[in-house]
C-alpha cells in the first residue's frame, strides 16, 4: 500500500488508515477485532485512529494488536468524555486523565498522536487544554499532538502553529476544508488526516436507516447530483479516490468491523489517484451548488 509522509511529524503513514468508532459503538468482539485488524496490518495498513469516547474501542484494539505495536502509529482523541473522572468537559485535568487511561486501554507506553477531539474555538483560545497537551508531549506520553475537528475551530487550530496534524472531513459532499483550510495547512506542513472520506456512503439504503451524521449529507448528495453515484459499482470508489486525491491530504481513515470491508476499500485505494478531469468535475459541481451553509461536519 502507498505511504506518504504525515507532514512535519515525519511519519510515513499508509494512505488508507483504520478508524476505530464503528468497531466500539456496534460492538465488535475481540476475534473480529483481531482479524480485521491482523489482516490488515499484513497488508500494509499501519495508521490506526480511535478516541477515548468511542466506546471499547480503546480497549478492543489493544487486546487485539498491542502485541503489534511496532507495526503501526497509533492516534486517539481526548476531550469530550469528562463523566467517568466526574470533570466538565474541556477540563484541563480531563486532558491528562483521559490520555493515561488511554494508555492503559491502548496497552501501550505512548501514542504517536493525541488529539483535540472536536473543542470550539472559543476552547481553542482558552490555551489550557492546548497546555495540557504539550504537558503531555513534554512528558513522553505522545509523539506529536493534534486536533479533530472543522471549519471555524479546524482553521484557528491551524493558523495558531501549534499544532502538528489536522483531522479533518474531506469528501464528496464536505468540501469546505479543500478551499479555506487545506491550503493553509500545507503552508504549515501539517499532517493532513481525512475523516469521513466516502461521506458516510450516505447516497445508499433508506432515509430512515441513516443515521445523525450521514443525514446531512444525505440532503447535499441530493442536490449535487453527482452522475457518478447512479453508477453503484464505481460510487465508492470515486468517492474515496476523491478524497485521497485532494491536495494536502496525506492518509483517510475508514471505519468498520467487517475484515471484508477493509480489504474492499484497500483495493479501491490500490487503484490511484482519481483522474484529472472526475476530480475537477466533481470540485466543479461542488462550487456550482453548495450552499454557505455546507460548512464541515463535526
Amino acid at each position: 500500500m502507498e505511504r506518504r509522509r504525515l507532514g512535519k511529524t515525519g511519519l510515513i503513514v499508509s494512505l488508507l488508515g483504520f478508524g476505530g468508532s464503528e468497531i466500539g459503538y456496534e460492538d465488535a468482539s475481540v476475534a473480529t477485532v483481531e482479524r480485521l485488524l491482523g489482516s490488515a496490518l499484513d497488508a500494509g495498513l499501519n495508521l490506526i485512529d480511535t478516541a477515548a469516547c468511542y466506546a471499547d474501542s480503546e480497549s478492543l484494539i489493544g487486546r487485539a494488536v498491542a502485541h503489534r505495536r511496532k507495526d503501526y502509529f497509533l492516534l486517539t482523541k481526548c476531550g469530550h468524555d469528562g463523566d467517568e473522572f466526574g470533570l466538565e468537559d474541556w477540563h484541563p485535568g480531563l486532558i491528562s486523565k483521559s490520555i493515561e487511561r488511554s494508555l492503559t486501554r491502548l496497552r501501550t507506553d505512548h501514542l504517536d498522536v493525541v488529539q483535540l477531539h472536536s473543542c470550539d474555538e472559543e476552547t481553542l483560545r482558552d490555551g489550557a487544554v492546548i497546555a495540557a497537551l504539550q504537558r503531555a508531549r513534554d512528558l513522553g506520553l505522545t509523539r506529536f499532538i493534534g486536533y479533530s475537528g472543522d471549519s471555524d475551530a479546524a482553521l484557528w487550530a491551524v493558523q495558531s502553529g501549534v499544532f502538528d496534524t489536522l483531522q479533518i472531513s474531506v469528501n464528496i459532499a464536505d468540501q469546505e476544508a479543500i478551499t479555506r483550510i487545506l491550503p493553509v495547512a500545507v503552508e504549515r506542513d501539517m499532517g493532513v488526516i481525512a475523516k469521513r472520506p466516502i461521506a458516510n456512503a450516505a447516497w445508499m439504503g433508506s432515509w430512515f436507516s441513516r443515521d445523525d451524521y450521514s443525514r446531512p449529507y444525505a440532503r447535499r448528495l441530493r442536490q449535487l447530483r453527482y452522475p457518478f453515484l447512479k453508477r453503484k459499482a464505481d460510487a465508492v470508489a470515486t468517492a474515496l479516490r476523491f478524497t485521497l486525491t485532494t491536495p494536502g491530504v496525506h492518509t483517510a481513515i475508514v471505519g468498520t468491523k467487517r475484515p471484508s470491508r477493509w480489504e474492499q476499500n484497500a483495493a479501491l485505494t490500490a487503484q490511484g489517484p482519481l483522474p484529472e478531469n472526475d476530480y475537477k468535475a466533481i470540485r466543479a459541481r461542488w462550487n456550482d451548488v453548495a450552499l454557505s451553509k455546507w460548512v464541515g461536519q463535526r
